[in-house]
């Protein structure tokens, strides 16, 4: 049968024509030449750097950067043992990514950005400035200054984004989403997450200063951060513990955590932030131990709503390597639980697990994991009792890195990008910005000016001060 081509079907078909172009070329790349591995380099190679790996070299890694030679030659001996790159000799190597950007800024389609939070901020700018995407793990900034820049110059530019909060990419956090928007448990007025991290330190005086390990750069790890002598309990990992290099607990795994309850309850700025309880922590460590109240508005025909946050250490517990382990995960016995997880785990003889939320409706409770895991109504027969809600959320294919290579040939946006991810960030590090204020003062918010009102001199922690040297 012949078709007409009116002046509607030929709009429809050169809109066509343009949709499939887009999905083949990439920034006018032929179809060819999008399909073949993009050029990434990996800014921070241990930790999540190194875990990335099998992951990023499915596409063509062409550098690492690290200040620490050891975690380069880690890296190496993975691709090498794992035989991850065809060709690994051709890798280069910087202990500075100003260096990278200088020498390969133009050789380079993407960077995956897994440093310490204090050097997240200022790679990716580098890389945004550059045309070049940027995956950032979490918290995708050090501070919520640096958070509002990195979403507004990502968008500016015109880069993909993509935070690494990888349970976002799961399907347990749409199914959330899918049964609270279908009034599984009504109106949510309360949800309570809770973690066993303690990413803090008693309070106390800094250890003695050390030698600097071999072939480590101290002056590029300091990067932008005040000057100090190398001491134990910062790299490789305890840096988490310190105010100027991480973000405590709820920096750590309030990305994860907190996430489900943004997107299903479609959380923007709260109007308050305050810290009801706190134990250890001073000017410069973060607390082995907190309780955080957020506090948001009506939204969307949705009630206000009151998050808590716990984390750390119990009341009456002591920090040591028996109740804290190599990455600050309390014990069990030790962990600081909120009394209605308690009260529902020895209702329901059920597990809940060391991280999670649940979400106090008006006609039920919801529960789910740190990652998307876990999401059912609670008690179990609840939720076989509830009709399982259409799936009206598109489910990612692959995994969360996947998700976000897939955007850099022109896919559909990632899921993190941050647009997304760059409000949750905010709500987290107000979590931080109520542990610097101190325990009961309530920190009245001003999302849109991005301020304390009632508390001006908590102000000064919103912004980052950069290192002389290091400022872009």
């Amino acid at each position: 049968m012949r078709t007409k081509l009116n002046r509607r079907n030929f709009i429809k078909a050169a809109v066509a024509g343009v949709s499939g172009l887009s999905v083949l070329s990439v920034c006018g790349q032929s179809a060819a030449v999008a399909k073949k591995p993009l050029r990434v380099a990996v800014i921070g190679c241990g930790g999540r750097g190194i875990t990335l790996l099998p992951e990023i070299c499915k596409e063509r890694v062409v550098a690492l950067v690290d200040p620490d030679r050891r975690q380069i030659a880690a890296a190496f001996a993975k691709i090498r043992k794992d035989k991850l790159a065809t060709d690994p000799a051709s890798i280069r190597t910087f202990a500075d990514y100003r260096k990278l950007f200088d020498e390969m800024g133009k050789e380079l389609d993407a960077v995956v950005i897994a440093s310490p939070n204090h050097q997240h901020a200022l790679p990716a700018l580098l890389a945004i400035r550059r045309g070049i995407h940027v995956y950032v793990e979490k918290p995708m900034a050090h501070t919520i200054a640096e958070a509002r820049q990195l979403r507004e110059e990502a968008k500016r530019h015109g880069v993909v984004s993509q935070m690494g909060q990888h349970g976002h990419s799961s399907t347990g956090c749409r199914r959330l989403c899918e049964y609270i928007w279908a009034g599984a448990i009504g109106q949510v007025r309360e949800v309570i997450c809770w973690s066993d991290r303690a990413n803090g330190l008693p309070a106390g005086e800094r250890p003695p200063v050390l030698p600097v390990p071999e072939g480590l750069d101290w002056e590029q790890w300091i990067g932008p951060a005040s000057f100090r002598n190398y001491h134990e309990g910062l790299h490789r990992h305890s840096w988490h513990r310190w105010c100027e290099f991480g973000n405590g607990s709820v920096g750590n795994m309030g990305n994860h955590i907190i996430d489900p309850a943004k997107w299903a309850l479609k959380l923007g700025s709260p109007v308050s932030v305050e810290l009801e309880e706190v134990r250890g922590g001073n000017d410069e460590r973060w607390p082995v131990s907190t309780r955080i109240r957020w506090d948001f508005p009506a939204r969307e025909g949705m009630d206000p709503v009151k998050l808590y946050w716990y984390d750390g250490l119990a009341k009456g517990q002591s920090y040591g390597k028996k109740t804290v382990g190599a990455i600050d995960c309390v014990t069990r016995e030790a962990q600081n639980r909120p009394p209605l997880l308690v009260e529902l785990e020895k209702k329901y003889n059920r597990d809940f697990g060391s991280d999670g939320s649940i979400f106090v409706g008006d006609k039920g409770i919801m529960n789910i994991g740190p990652f998307g895991e876990g999401c059912r109504i609670v008690p179990e027969e609840a939720h076989r009792a509830f009709p399982m809600p259409a799936a009206t959320l598109p489910r990612i294919k692959g995994t969360h890195q996947s998700d976000f290579f897939q955007a850099c040939r022109g896919g559909t946006p990632a899921c993190a990008n941050f647009e997304y991810s760059g409000p949750l960030v905010e709500i987290v590090l107000l979590g931080d910005l109520a542990m610097l204020a101190g325990a009961g003062r309530r920190i009245e918010w001003d999302g849109a000016g991005m301020r304390c009102t009632n508390l001006p001199e908590i102000n000064r922690f919103v912004k980052t001060t950069y290192r002389e040297g290091w400022r872009i």
